[in-house]
């Protein structure tokens, strides 16, 4: 498929029916056409799910909002959002295609690819759910899956009770490992920020013992000078 021939008007229609009709979307959706579109649409997915995050994190809110304090550390996720998805997205694709394989699938690797890339149309609203502390993330959890036994029904002709029984076990897995891997950052990212505050202190009573010490040594120094004039004085007196 050509650059030219991709509808860049109709992406924020097709986001919108995935979300909001993901059986029909996903009972329409071409199974072949090429990797392009599908990759487009993820990059724009992306890119506007960077943008919330990047939002959400300067606001405070988030598991990462405590790292990095300079704006820069706060946009990256605007740029490695897309890049990220890109990359995982084909990683993301080969496994859904061995377990839909497994489970009996008739379909090829493209298919399982334009699957997973028209699911990024989640990321914007999974990227303002996660924010919540902790339940966020096993709510976003709990979306993917209602969406991958969506596609697994319509797309890939597998039996509903196969497919929630699949990945209801993957999901709850993932989501265990998901709350257990936000509570370290969020841990780790207090830890830190006590650190910080233990440098902040140190480096603040440091300059105050500094200031000390330099005030200490003018005072010797100018009581240095004031004994030296007397002697001085003294020494003058006995000559005359």
């Amino acid at each position: 498929m050509e650059p030219k021939s991709i509808n860049f008007a109709a992406i924020p229609q097709t986001a919108v029916n995935v979300v909001t009709k993901p059986s029909e979307f996903f009972q329409g959706m071409p199974k072949s056409g090429g990797f392009l579109e599908p990759l487009v649409f993820l990059v724009i997915m992306g890119l506007i799910g960077g943008v919330i995050q990047a939002v959400i994190n300067f606001i405070g809110f988030g598991p990462y909002a405590a790292y990095g304090g300079a704006m820069t550390s706060k946009l990256d996720s605007i740029i490695f959002t897309p890049i990220l998805l890109v990359i995982g997205s084909f990683i993301a694709a080969a496994i859904l295609f061995a377990i839909w394989k497994l489970m009996g699938s008739q379909e090829n690797y493209e298919t399982a690819y334009r699957c997973g890339a028209y699911m990024t149309a989640l990321v914007p609203i999974t990227a303002i759910i996660g924010a919540v502390p902790y339940v966020g993330g096993v709510i976003n959890m709990v979306i993917y899956v209602f969406f991958l036994v969506t596609a697994s029904i319509y797309v890939h002709k597998l039996p509903s009770r196969k497919v929630w029984l699949v990945f209801g076990i993957i999901g709850v897995i993932l989501a265990v490992m998901t709350f257990v891997g936000e509570y370290r950052i969020r841990h780790a990212s207090s830890e830190m920020n006590k650190w910080m505050k233990m440098g902040e202190d140190i480096q603040k009573e440091y300059q105050n013992n500094t200031e000390d010490m330099q005030k200490a040594a003018d005072e010797m120094r100018k009581q240095a000078e004031k004994m030296a004039e007397q002697f001085q004085k003294q020494a003058q007196e006995a000559k005359e």
